[in-house]
């Protein structure tokens, strides 16, 4: 099952030109990794969606100061981030559609999309639209959130992906927008 550009700006109705931008490289992410039922599909666009603006952001926005958490301490040595001030937080920020963060993780996803490690020494490739996409459903497959969405166990996607229920109301709406557009009973 593929997602039409006018299907995915119902779903998010702010990513105005973004979707025709992001259309064909969410389709490719989520045919390579089983993302491939109205329900599972449905519920990847509502926590892509949510986690990226409705794809506005591929790069997690903050000051160097709010960055900074990922730079030095518990959280930065959680993500693999060196225990030094040194701007491996600002270098691991949240990119892609569902925001990978930090170096153990940027390291994980490179072997996953490409097996070796360049996203370390070039961590803006997951703002690329292919890669943003990529990364997400590389992500969203590794932590087996297809099985979540056919139980539609959509608030225990949104913990594994965001440690908590942030932002769950708007996940919620697009969640539900996703649904009424791609699991119509067929008639």
């Amino acid at each position: 099952m593929t997602v039409t550009q006018q299907q995915l700006k119902i779903v998010m109705p702010n990513a105005r030109t973004q979707a025709g931008v992001f259309i064909s490289a969410l389709n490719t992410a989520m045919t390579q990794r089983n993302i491939n039922t109205p329900k599972r599909i449905a519920a990847f666009l509502a926590q892509v969606g949510h986690e990226s603006g409705q794809l506005q952001y591929v790069r997690e926005l903050g000051s160097t100061q709010y960055l900074s958490k990922y730079d030095t301490g518990n959280l930065a040595t959680r993500l693999g981030n060196t225990p030094e001030p040194d701007g491996d937080g600002q270098k691991y920020r949240g990119r892609g559609l569902i925001q990978i963060t930090g170096r153990n993780n940027y390291r994980q996803c490179s072997l996953g999309l490409f097996g070796d490690e360049r996203l370390l020494s070039l961590p803006e490739l997951l703002e690329q639209p292919q890669w943003a996409a990529e990364s997400a459903a590389w992500f969203w497959e590794q932590n087996g959130l297809n099985e979540l969405a056919d139980r539609d166990q959509f608030n225990s996607i949104t913990r594994r992906i965001n440690g908590g229920l942030n932002g769950l109301q708007d996940r919620l709406e697009i969640w539900a927008r996703a649904r009424a557009v791609l699991c119509q009973p067929s008639v």
